[in-house]
């Protein structure tokens, strides 16, 4: 009975089975890429880059959807935005309307992409949040329409063909036009983002967000203003999205105002719960699964949408809580 009393304790004392699975992606996420490109295999390396760059998308809508209880369904135009605000910089700067000093300019690039995602996210937020349940997911969608149809009409910037970014942001030491350097930068951004929600939802205003998705009523009578708290979150969120936009851009070199659309937006929302909706790891293990996915499938045949479909719609069905949420599972049935 000792023994036993002992086995027990040491495995409620060891560390949990969720937190491991959130260090090992990030692991594998900083060491895998650079090998398979020393293996000579850099197409794996892109698509590396393109899931870290959607992956800081997913944790930022997590944020709200997750923790917040906000079913975004317009975090699209943020990676548009934010896209945007690095492929016009540059358009100018190519045609010497701008006179930008090039070593620095990533850093308006950046500040613009977030300081535009963020005010958009403020203006359209503060009426959003006005509205619940269907309501919300709708009127989220129609502003996201409503960016895109206005990059649709802006012909100087190429319109509904899209706009070739010619050089990448420049910073100070770093060289973007690197693929290797480009993943390094964004891999660096999705720790950053995945600390600071961290942080965010394990503080004072985590807290407050996460007990208005259980019971906002009881949030407010206890003195909370709950809608300056979820108005705050989803600025950051929106924020966060137009960095990731911003990093998305750099990849393609090529932006259009399909990167808006609202299917974008159900992607995003996809890998949130398919790796599982309000945990730490899960946006990031779920753009991981959602994009090895499409890439295996389209070896296959040229019609993968509809296995890929398939596959999604069971792993919904048969695993609630996502891929963490069977982590959790496992976890669980261990330690007991």
């Amino acid at each position: 009975m000792a023994v036993s009393r002992s086995t027990g304790s040491s495995r409620q004392a060891g560390i949990p089975l969720t937190a491991l699975a959130t260090l090992g992606v990030l692991v594998a996420l900083a060491v895998i890429p650079p090998l398979l490109q020393a293996a000579g295999q850099e197409f794996y390396l892109t698509v590396a880059t393109r899931l870290v760059c959607l992956a800081i998308a997913a944790v930022s809508l997590n944020l709200i959807l997750g923790y917040g209880g906000m079913v975004s369904f317009g975090h699209a135009a943020y990676i548009g935005i934010g896209a945007y605000a690095v492929g016009i910089p540059v358009h100018h700067e190519t045609y010497g309307d701008w006179d930008l000093v090039a070593s620095y300019s990533g850093f308006f690039h950046i500040l613009l992409a977030v300081a535009v995602s963020a005010l958009f996210a403020l203006v359209t937020g503060a009426l959003s949040l006005r509205t619940k349940g269907v309501y919300f997911i709708m009127i989220t969608m129609a502003f996201s329409q409503m960016a895109f149809f206005l990059f649709v009409s802006m012909e100087t910037y190429g319109g509904d063909d899209g706009l070739v970014i010619d050089t990448p942001s420049e910073f100070p030491g770093v060289d973007l036009g690197d693929p290797l350097s480009l993943y390094f930068v964004c891999y660096g951004v999705l720790l950053a983002a995945v600390y600071l929600v961290h942080r965010l939802v394990n503080s004072r205003f985590g807290m407050v967000i996460r007990g208005a998705m259980g019971n906002d009523a009881r949030m407010k009578a206890v003195g909370f203003n709950t809608y300056v708290y979820r108005l705050t979150a989803y600025v950051i969120s929106g924020a966060m999205c137009g960095l990731a936009g911003a990093l998305l851009g750099n990849f393609t070199t090529f932006i259009s105002p399909e990167m808006i659309d609202w299917t974008r937006s159900g992607e995003l929302m996809f890998m949130v719960i398919l790796g599982g909706a309000g945990t730490l790891a899960g946006p990031v293990a779920g753009a991981i699964s959602f994009i090895v996915l499409e890439e295996v499938l389209k070896h296959f045949t040229i019609y993968w949408h509809l296995p890929f479909g398939v596959l999604l719609v069971l792993t919904v069905l048969f695993f609630r809580g996502g891929i963490m949420g069977m982590v959790r599972s496992l976890e669980e049935r261990w330690r007991g």
